[in-house]
């Protein structure tokens, strides 16, 4: 019997029948095992190793891959010493006399559980409510690796030519992927030349439409500690001579960002935004309008019978827009010394610690800034106090390369067949380190940077949900846009 010879294009509303079934026999179910298991990166971690629940979850992924049996696949869970591990996997190219390949991506390990859940949800307790799955990393994005293998089964199913595809997925990903370098360099090899990447751990601007990431800022992280007594001392007998730690914190921090209206004062930390990139965010702004601001929970009180919200730092669709992709910004994440409100006693506190959270724009560089920003705040310290500023983690962000025509119609044609509407493109505030380097490795790649993390999907934060009708159809559209792959 003579092979079948693959057949031109796929089928689409086939194929997001077959991933949508897909979803609700199988893939739904997994998810809510996976979010049961916390399975915290390594930064939020470090007993990671011993406590095994990164190693679970990527047990439980490959087994589910493997028992997929897409034909040609093959998988292997890498490990280096003292790393955590990644999964990788291979499938041959079928009717394509293309010589590259497809490398799609996600991760497995998650943010840690943070407060404010819903009182019938929890970060470990998987609930399907409405079309979406709630839990922690089901959107961020434990569902990537299978939506890759159910992309795949689709054009299989339907003997779609596709060239070699292989799959990385990691478990450092929330912790800044500083463990995913080596195993870059040692894969690299396997790699092959890579065409397209598609990366499942973005966002979307609705769940209208296909959503193109055009920009990711980079990242600095780190404590800034202020120490002025060696332990805490009687408020009513040193307040007023020895300066409190929090007030020195502020003054350090006045250095970097002006309190009123929240921008950076370094020049250094800013960059001129590309025009493509104006023009694309002028677009989205039409689109989405003020939902850009209104997606957010403010806090609200009543004031004379009237409900009263807190407002952002701008109503203006573009301006806003452009604020949480290609501008700095301050967060602080977190505190120490200080003590719990019911135990916060008349003492003047030894020190301030602050976990700070700096966003850069994409094209600056997060090394740089780091050393700058060690300098900054430790430099010449008021009333010659001891203050610190150790980094964390940092990644440098990212801006896509030119989109080539191939790609910018596979990405419309797949957006109208599952979406009825043409693909967005959005700049996203968070930070994906591998993009960075993967363009840099494979400067000649198309890359589709893609997710479900839509309007109060709330990823890192509570009741983090991951919106199952858009993972259907953007499962779909994943496949096929890879069977148009040239």
């Amino acid at each position: 019997m003579n092979a079948r010879v693959p057949s031109a294009a796929l089928n689409a509303p086939q194929a997001l029948e077959q991933v949508s079934q897909a979803w609700d026999r199988d893939i739904v179910h997994r998810l809510e095992d996976y979010i049961r298991i916390p399975a915290k990166s390594p930064m939020f971690d470090a007993d990671w190793a011993s406590g095994g629940y990164l190693e679970t979850v990527v047990r439980n992924t490959a087994q589910w891959i493997e028992a997929q049996k897409v034909p040609g696949l093959t998988l292997e869970v890498v490990r280096l010493e003292g790393r955590t591990p990644v999964l990788f996997f291979e499938v041959a190219a079928s009717g394509s006399t293309s010589n590259q390949t497809v490398l799609m991506y996600g991760h497995l390990d998650k943010q840690p559980e943070f407060s404010g859940w819903r009182n019938d949800l929890g970060p470990w307790t998987p609930k399907y409510e409405d079309g979406k799955l709630y839990g922690r990393g089901g959107a961020d994005d434990g569902y990537a690796a299978y939506a890759a293998i159910a992309a795949l089964q689709a054009l299989k199913s339907q003997n779609v030519a596709h060239p070699r595809v292989v799959g990385l997925i990691e478990t450092c990903e929330e912790s800044g992927s500083y463990d995913l370098l080596p195993y870059i360099d040692i894969l690299k090899p396997r790699l092959g030349d890579v065409g397209l990447v598609v990366c499942l751990d973005s966002g979307a601007g609705n769940y209208d439409q296909l959503w193109l990431t055009n920009s990711l800022r980079g990242m600095a992280s780190g404590v800034l500690k202020v120490e002025i007594l060696t332990e805490g001392i009687h408020s009513g007998d040193a307040s007023g001579l020895v300066p409190s730690s929090f007030r020195i914190m502020r003054q350090v921090l006045d250095r970097l960002e002006d309190s009123k209206t929240g921008r950076l004062l370094p020049q250094s930390f800013h960059c001129e935004v590309p025009g493509e990139r104006l023009q694309q965010a002028q677009a989205t702004a039409a689109i989405l309008g003020d939902e850009l601001f209104k997606r957010f929970p403010w806090a609200h009180y009543d004031c004379g019978g009237a409900t009263t919200f807190a407002l952002p730092t701008t109503t203006d669709p573009l301006e806003a827009l452009l604020k949480r992709t290609w501008q700095p910004t301050l967060s602080v994440t977190g505190a120490d010394g200080f003590p719990e409100l019911k135990n916060a006693g008349n003492v003047l506190r030894p020190y301030t610690a602050f976990k700070l959270s700096l966003r850069l724009p994409p094209l600056v560089e997060a090394a740089t800034a780091v050393q700058e920003l060690k300098a900054l705040l430790e430099d010449n310290a008021p009333y010659q106090a001891k203050v610190t500023f150790e980094g964390m983690s940092s990644a440098t962000g990212w801006n896509a390369p030119d989109t080539a025509p191939w790609f910018e119609a596979a990405l419309n044609e797949a957006s109208q067949a599952h979406f009825g509407a043409p693909c967005g493109h959005i700049g996203q505030g968070g930070t994906i380190p591998l993009m960075n380097m993967l363009s840099k490795g494979f400067p000649k790649a198309q890359m589709m940077v893609c997710g479900v993390l839509g309007p109060k999907s709330n990823a890192h934060g509570p009741n983090e949900f991951l919106h199952v009708p858009y993972a259907k159809k953007l499962t779909a559209a994943v496949a096929q846009v890879i069977s148009r792959f040239p």
